[in-house]
């Protein structure tokens, strides 16, 4: 049997507030498989953002345990979750976080130089995947001079450029309008039918709904987890 990407049990995160500890995830259990395409929604302040920075291994939990492709990281030291984080996850956060003096050929290499990847390597590398979202004529263009679509695509690729397992989205259609966040949301369609894992955070119901499974938290517990119902026309009489 394949061992799912992603198994949390009993996960729990609190912080330490003025008024006491506060439980931002209460016990969550998951299982997310190879290949699935999930949309993590929720209210602000539902313990969604906290959920996925602690599938992103950059957060730590109180409680609980959470495997990320078989192994159990929730203690682990920093080194160690930095070097899994590298070489299994891709990610996409609203904002683009593109380096505004560099090309985007090199913005695309950067998580390749700590894997320790040779000059030509990256560029390399950094190209095919600038050619797969559809951008390898703006390889030596910076990110200034393209729109806030392409430089979402740029991030994707930077997503991509490590081969990962797992692609974690926090609203990477935020900053984008309708008409590119369905572009953007298309992409990962065709990311997810290769074979790709991707988690995305959203609150946008017509976002959420381009992923196959949706889970829905609310105060810090998972209060719903189903398969994303396909809405079909009627056909006329």
């Amino acid at each position: 049997m394949t061992e799912p990407v992603i198994r949390v049990v009993g996960l729990g995160k609190s912080y330490v507030t003025a008024a006491g500890l506060f439980p931002a995830l209460r016990g969550v259990d998951l299982v997310v498989d190879s290949g699935e395409y999930i949309a993590i929604m929720g209210p602000s302040g539902s313990g969604k953002s906290t959920f996925m920075n602690l599938l992103g291994c950059l957060d730590t939990p109180t409680s609980g345990d959470y495997f990320l492709a078989g192994r159990n990281v929730a203690h682990m030291d920093s080194d160690a979750l930095a070097r899994l984080r590298n070489r299994t996850l891709g990610f996409v956060f609203q904002g683009f976080n593109l380096l505004p003096r560099m090309s985007l050929l090199d913005n695309v290499a950067l998580p390749l130089v700590y894997s320790g990847a040779g000059r030509e390597a990256r560029r390399a590398a950094a190209r095919a995947v600038l050619e797969k979202v559809g951008l390898g004529n703006y390889a030596d263009s910076l990110p200034s001079r393209i729109s806030g679509g392409q430089q979402q695509r740029v991030a994707i690729a930077r997503a991509l450029v490590n081969r990962p397992r797992l692609i974690l989205a926090d609203e990477p259609t935020g900053n984008l309008d309708s008409h590119t966040s369905e572009e953007i949301m298309v992409l990962f369609g065709e990311l997810n039918r290769e074979g790709i894992t991707i988690v995305l955070v959203t609150h946008e119901t017509d976002i959420a709904d381009h992923a196959r499974r949706q889970v829905r938290f609310l105060d810090g517990e998972i209060v719903s987890d189903h398969a994303t119902i396909v809405h079909q026309e009627t056909a006329p009489c």
